[in-house]
């Protein structure tokens, strides 16, 4: 019955989605060739609390939970497991207030309504997986920006999604090269729960009724740690937080 449900409302939930990327595409070029940066990212603000609540279509439970507020007058590090592509404006909503940018791979840059056109604007980190000097290059650029703007970057140093929500090794060399080139950076680990049951089904039908959230973790101080061990401090509270949910 549940998968039937999916098949129903999954058409009218991709439907929605297609018109907001759309939609947002030409609000996206409108807002930063006309007004600047600044109603640009405003307007991908709005474009992700569309996309995030569109999720209200298929019957889905959201929930938030921040364990401490976090600084505004510092560069922060966001360190997220990673379950599904919705991952992103939900932490893109969430977190609005740090103007979060992405390390992300660079076939997303091109091609994609919206989400193209905001990672190439929006200071991303397009990096291609197969060029090791490339991808650290551009790594090392986005820290240097939130540095200087202070602002936030996210990285899923997963690598990929994982299908089932069991957590995948942490490939850490990304925090690193974050931490180095943005000291005065927080590290802030961020759980992502259950956005994977909505493609339990694989890509058709999406699942209803599930229940998601997002969990931001109490923050890593790097002050007197190494790179290496800001970054296992951060894999270990998020596999602690997964650990605590597991049934």
């Amino acid at each position: 019955m549940k998968k039937l449900l999916g098949v129903l409302l999954t058409p009218l939930f991709l439907l929605v989605w297609a018109l907001l990327l759309n939609l947002f595409h030409v609000a996206q070029v409108i807002a930063f060739r006309g007004f600047g940066p600044h109603a640009h990212r405003r307007c991908v603000d709005l474009l992700n609390f569309c996309l995030i609540h569109a999720l209200w279509i298929l019957g889905t439970r959201i929930g938030v939970r921040y364990t401490q507020t976090l600084p505004s007058d510092r560069p922060i590090i966001f360190v997220a497991n990673h379950q599904n592509k919705l991952d992103i404006p939900g932490i893109s909503w969430y977190l609005r207030r740090h103007a979060p940018k992405f390390v992300s791979k660079i076939e997303l840059g091109k091609g994609i309504p919206s989400i193209s056109y905001n990672l190439r604007h929006s200071g991303a980190a397009l990096i291609d997986r197969s060029d090791v000097r490339q991808s650290l290059r551009e790594i090392g650029r986005l820290a240097q920006l939130i540095e200087q703007t202070r602002s936030s970057a996210v990285i899923f140093p997963e690598g990929t999604r994982s299908t089932s929500g069991a957590m995948q090794p942490f490939a850490t060399g990304g925090i690193k090269i974050l931490l180095k080139k943005a000291p005065s950076a927080l590290v802030v680990p961020v759980y992502i729960h259950g956005t994977w049951k909505l493609n339990r089904y694989g890509r058709f039908p999406m699942s209803p009724g599930e229940r998601i959230g997002w969990t931001v973790l109490p923050a890593i101080e790097p002050a007197g740690k190494s790179p290496d061990e800001v970054a296992a401090l951060a894999e270990q509270s998020i596999r602690g937080e997964f650990a605590a949910r597991l049934p």
